[in-house]
């Protein structure tokens, strides 16, 4: 394998024209990797095998370049084949190294992750009793997956907390459910957790069946990202003209402009998009497109930053090992780019509890009383009969008490109903 590498390495290397006094030539800095791997392969303390060698060298290389570009060995990259089909083992997080640390992009809804309480942010500096320090991000991918009902122990730093965290999560099977929606009387709520292949035709089918809604707030907090094709689709629902995303890469024919089509849009009720730092990729293409064309209001805080383009290359016929590596970015419609920038919402809103006095018994006057003791009193013998009833009705609609419990989405509504009504 080694031998067949450094031969296809040296016909790319051919032309040596061009090359710096001072900068050694192709030639010479392949004899040098040789030397090195020799050097390994003759005297190092644990004997080991060219082939494991060439693997380590290029892993180290991938790990060099950027947070995504990596080696998937054999068993990680039939791992990955396991995840791309939707259903796998595991916590149901995605993960990226920023600024050299292990870092929750977003836990994914409806996930052990989820439930167990990790956040977007959350760096993870054990998992079980491994150290992350010094961990590819491969080797964490897979330390963290596993078979159902298997425990694990990420310890995390998590900002405002004073000291690391442990969290026990039981594995489960992630299954994403990509769209879901609700409706707070004209305005339909849309949430978008991951952009899986089945969510443009998801998407059109929610649109289709709430044609008279006078505005939109689209959720992609915690959003990962995922296929571009479908962010694309996403953004050509709601606009009708104008670029939505370029790609740029260090090969023009890598270099792509994606545009909107008229025929596709399907509602230009006024919008809001909500996202947070698990915003990430496509995600940020999609909020970051609304935003430059003047389509929505951004509601929330900064994304994560994640705008570059990988592909998986085969290393062997047997398709057994792969490369991931960045051959490109993404830029919006303004030219602006997306990576380790992320992108900043129109209007900042925090995450938390909305604060109420409608608790506050201090504030009924006397006279106001008794008749206020009668309705609660009659809230408390109804609670029972409609508690399925309202159990029921709360998956369709968004109630004011989903809004008092998320600062973000009751912001986002006030901002979408100024919004309606200004709108001609």
């Amino acid at each position: 394998m080694y031998k067949y590498l450094l031969a296809m390495v040296l016909v790319l290397s051919l032309n040596l024209f061009g090359q710096d006094n001072n900068t050694p030539t192709r030639y010479e800095s392949l004899a040098k990797l040789q030397k090195v791997i020799g050097a390994v392969e003759q005297i190092y303390v644990d004997p080991l095998k060219l082939n494991q060698i060439v693997n380590k060298a290029i892993k180290g290389l991938m790990g060099e370049l950027d947070a995504h570009s990596s080696f998937m060995d054999k068993k990680y990259y039939k791992e990955f084949k396991i995840q791309m089909k939707g259903e796998f083992g595991g916590l149901g997080i995605v993960v990226g190294m920023k600024d050299g640390a292990l870092t929750v992009i977003s836990p994914i809804d409806d996930t052990p992750a989820k439930k167990a309480g990790i956040k977007s942010g959350d760096i993870i500096l054990k998992i079980d009793d491994k150290s992350t320090l010094k961990m590819t991000l491969n080797d964490a991918v897979s330390l963290m997956r596993g078979k159902k009902g298997t425990p694990i122990v990420l310890t995390v730093v998590r900002k405002g907390e004073q000291k690391p965290l442990k969290i026990k999560i039981i594995r489960g099977i992630i299954k994403v459910k990509s769209v879901t929606s609700k409706t707070m009387g004209d305005i339909l709520y849309i949430r978008i957790s991951s952009f899986d292949n089945k969510v443009a035709k998801e998407l059109k089918a929610i649109l289709k069946k709430h044609k008279k809604s006078k505005g939109i707030i689209l959720d992609l907090r915690n959003n990962p990202g995922g296929s571009l094709d479908q962010a694309i689709k996403t953004v050509d629902m709601f606009v009708d003209k104008g670029i939505i995303v370029s790609q740029k890469g260090r090969d023009k024919a890598e270099n792509k402009v994606y545009k909107a089509k008229k025929q596709t849009t399907m509602t230009k009720v006024p919008m809001v998009v909500l996202v947070n730092g698990g915003s990430a990729s496509a995600s940020e293409i999609v909020s970051g497109a609304l935003q430059d064309l003047k389509r929505a209001v951004l509601i929330g805080e900064k994304t994560f930053g994640k705008g570059s383009v990988q592909v998986v290359l085969p290393l062997n016929d047997q398709n057994t090992e792969s490369i991931k590596i960045t051959i490109a970015r993404y830029y919006l419609p303004s030219g602006r780019t997306i990576q380790a920038k992320g992108v900043t919402p129109d209007i900042i809103a925090y995450p938390g509890k909305v604060p109420t006095k409608e608790n506050d018994s201090f504030s009924i006057k006397e006279k106001d009383l008794k008749k206020h003791l009668k309705v609660e009193l009659a809230k408390v013998d109804k609670k029972k009969k409609h508690k399925k009833a309202n159990k029921i009705s709360k998956k369709n609609i968004i109630t004011p008490e989903d809004l008092n419990n998320d600062n973000q989405l009751k912001v986002a509504s006030d901002i979408l109903k100024a919004l309606i009504l200004t709108h001609k």
